[in-house]
């Protein structure tokens, strides 16, 4: 009964990634099983180990194969359809996310010209050359 005294309640989120990595490591390599991880580091569920086995470990879950023997040409074939896909969806949020910074920049340049010019007053810093000269000449300094 005074096992469960101290008991904590965790989450995923309060173990660090390199620990994560230790544990899937000790487990895959056979130092350790799932029960005896959970019992070293406190980890209160399998499933947790479970799933770190399945994010950070080299098993393939979906054939149940370890990931180190060898694969069938179509297997292989079907990975790399498979990155090919996630690499042009990837790609296709990116494009969408650098044309959506592009708009913005240009919005908020309109907006601070707008704000120039209503104001009256300069938002961009303009430096004059002598200023740029006298910058150079503190960082060459030792």
């Amino acid at each position: 009964m005074d096992e469960y005294i101290n008991y904590v309640k965790r989450s995923q989120r309060d173990y660090s990634m390199s620990l994560k990595l230790q544990i899937v490591g000790e487990i895959e390599r056979g130092e350790l099983s799932t029960t005896s991880a959970q019992r070293k580091y406190g980890i209160q569920a399998r499933s947790t180990l479970m799933t770190w086995l399945r994010k950070y470990g080299t098993f393939d879950w979906e054939n149940k194969t370890p990931s180190h023997m060898p694969k069938t040409p179509e297997q292989k074939i079907m990975e790399l359809e498979a990155k090919v896909k996630l690499l042009e969806k990837q790609k296709a949020f990116l494009e969408h996310q650098a044309n959506v910074s592009d708009k913005k920049v240009i919005i908020f340049d309109m907006m601070i010209d707008l704000a120039e010019k209503e104001y009256h007053i300069d938002i961009r810093k303009n430096s004059h050359p002598e200023q740029s000269k006298r910058l150079d000449n503190k960082k060459r300094r030792p």
